[in-house]
C-alpha cells in the first residue's frame, strides 16, 4: 500500500511548482469528472479530500478548470424555519410548475421548483436573495411584478394558490448559522486551476495557477452574494428535494478570505 504523503506547507508549494513545471500531464482517471482533481492529488500522492500538513490550522485542497462556466458547490443547507420544511411544504407546493417530464418519466402530478438566485437582480419567475444587516438574515424574497411575463400563467396558478403578495413567513438564514457553515466547510485552501486540452479523446491538464487563500471572511461571503457571484439553488420536485444549495462562480473563491497570496 502506497505511504501517503504528508507536506509542511513550504514543501506543498515546492511540490506545486514541479507539477506546473512539468506542464501537459494526462489524466489519471479516465472517464472520471472530477479527474482534475483525482489527478492532482494522485501527482501530490496524497488520498482523496485529504491534505496532511501537520501542525497547521485545517488546510483543503481546490481544483477547478480555468476559464470553466460551472458554478462549484460550496455547501448543502436548508433554510429556516426548518420545522416549516419550507422547500417540500410551501415553495414546491405553492410556488412550484409542471415538471418537463411529468406525465412522462414522472406522473402527471409532478411538481417542480428549480431556482438559482441571488442578491444581484430578480430571477425571472420574481425570486431574490435580500441580506438583512440590521437582523443578521439573509431572506428568500418573492416579488409578483417582476415576473416575466412568459411566465404568466404560472403566475395567475400561484395567485389561486397562495395570493401574489411577499413570502409570509420568508425563509431565511441567520448570519450565525450560515458563517459556522461556511466557516467549517471553507477552511484554509490551497486554490489549483488548470487549463484543460483534448487530445484523441483523452484529457490533459497543465496546473498553471496557485493561490493559498487564508482566513475565510463572512463579509466576503456576503458581498459575493449581493454580486451574483454567490448564487443560492433550489432544485426539489415532488418525489425529491435535491437540497438546498451555496454555489459560486469560477474564480470568485478568493472574495471568501481575507488573505489570497499568488504562489503560481
Amino acid at each position: 500500500m502506497q505511504k501517503v504523503k504528508t507536506y509542511t506547507k513550504d514543501s506543498l508549494i515546492e511540490r506545486l511548482e514541479e507539477i506546473e513545471e512539468m506542464g501537459w500531464v494526462p489524466n489519471g482517471r479516465h472517464g472520471n469528472h472530477g479527474g482534475i482533481g483525482n489527478t492532482l492529488e494522485d501527482l501530490l500522492g496524497i488520498e482523496e479530500n485529504n491534505l496532511p500538513i501537520p501542525n497547521a490550522a485545517e488546510w483543503e485542497l481546490k481544483s477547478q478548470r480555468l476559464n470553466s462556466t460551472a458554478l462549484c458547490t460550496l455547501f448543502h443547507i436548508e433554510p429556516s424555519p426548518r420545522a416549516i420544511r419550507f422547500v417540500p411544504q410551501v415553495l414546491l407546493p405553492k410556488y412550484g410548475w409542471s415538471h418537463q417530464e411529468a406525465g412522462k418519466k414522472y406522473s402527471e402530478n409532478e411538481m417542480s421548483f428549480r431556482q438559482t438566485i441571488h442578491g444581484g437582480t430578480r430571477s425571472d419567475r420574481g425570486f431574490k436573495v435580500v441580506i438583512d444587516r440590521k437582523d443578521k438574515k439573509i431572506l428568500i424574497s418573492f416579488d409578483s411584478s417582476s415576473v416575466d411575463p412568459r411566465h404568466s400563467e404560472w403566475l395567475q396558478s400561484v395567485n389561486s394558490r397562495i395570493g401574489l403578495g411577499e413570502l409570509d413567513p420568508q425563509p431565511y438564514w441567520g448570519f450565525d448559522d450560515l458563517e459556522h457553515k461556511a466557516g467549517t466547510k471553507l477552511l484554509n485552501t490551497f486554490y489549483v486551476q488548470a487549463n484543460v486540452k483534448k487530445e484523441k479523446g483523452k484529457e490533459f491538464y497543465h496546473y498553471s495557477s496557485v493561490m493559498m487563500l487564508q482566513k475565510f471572511s463572512f463579509d466576503g461571503f456576503l458581498k459575493a452574494l449581493e454580486e451574483g457571484k454567490i448564487l443560492v439553488d433550489f432544485d426539489a420536485r415532488t418525489g425529491h428535494n435535491h437540497g438546498t444549495k451555496f454555489r459560486m462562480k469560477q474564480n470568485c473563491l478568493p472574495m471568501l478570505y481575507e488573505k489570497a497570496t499568488t504562489i503560481i
